[in-house]
């Protein structure tokens, strides 16, 4: 492991302090009535250098995308051996779930996404923005092209579930249903 030097350290304090700031007075507040000038003044930067940080204010409540991508690609890699992919994106979906329910800002920080439009549609943005390398990590699982369509649906829909899965209140029977929808399909689906 590679240690960081001060100016990478420094950055990510100042990143830090800044995203700190702005989840405090976000959630103080509401979304709408808090300004980015006000964010940096808490956090002791200029406007300038929040923005080198972060490219909207959106993006300040949101600064674990790589991280997110980072474990979404290896679920579907490093999956157990006989797991398939539906299966191995919707334990990952459910352990993502419960890693986030347990953080005591959880249920708050889900109502101000939820009920703020930006927060909602930037959120919703950002983790479709994963759609392209999920379904190229998928088509090389299975050994066809890139550009396979089957994988590009499956990797839109597994994406798309997320919300639905984090929407209700059993989250478990939730994603059980929704990806045993992708892992056999509706016709059989509605054999039984």
């Amino acid at each position: 492991m590679t240690e960081l030097g001060r100016r990478e350290r420094k950055k990510l304090q100042t990143r830090q302090s800044i995203s700190d700031a702005a989840l405090e007075l976000f959630m103080a507040r509401g979304f709408d009535d808090v300004g980015v000038k006000e964010i940096a003044d808490r956090a002791d930067v200029s406007v300038t250098t929040l923005f080198k940080h972060f490219p909207s204010k959106e993006s300040l409540l949101f600064d674990e995308d790589e991280e997110q991508k980072s474990a979404l690609l290896g679920a579907v890699r490093d999956r157990p051996a006989g797991a398939s992919i539906p299966q191995a994106l919707r334990d990952h979906f459910v352990e993502a779930a419960k890693g986030h329910a347990d953080h005591p800002l959880f249920a708050d920080f889900q109502h101000l996404v939820r009920s703020t439009p930006a927060l909602r549609a930037y959120a919703h943005r950002m983790w479709m923005r994963h759609q392209e390398a999920l379904a190229q990590v998928i088509a090389a699982d299975i050994g066809v092209p890139e550009d396979d369509v089957r994988c590009a649906a499956l990797a839109r829909f597994a994406l798309e579930a997320r919300d639905l899965i984090f929407d209700q209140p059993d989250r478990g029977r939730a994603a059980d249903e929704v990806f045993g929808l992708l892992e056999h399909g509706w016709a059989a689906d509605q054999q039984s």
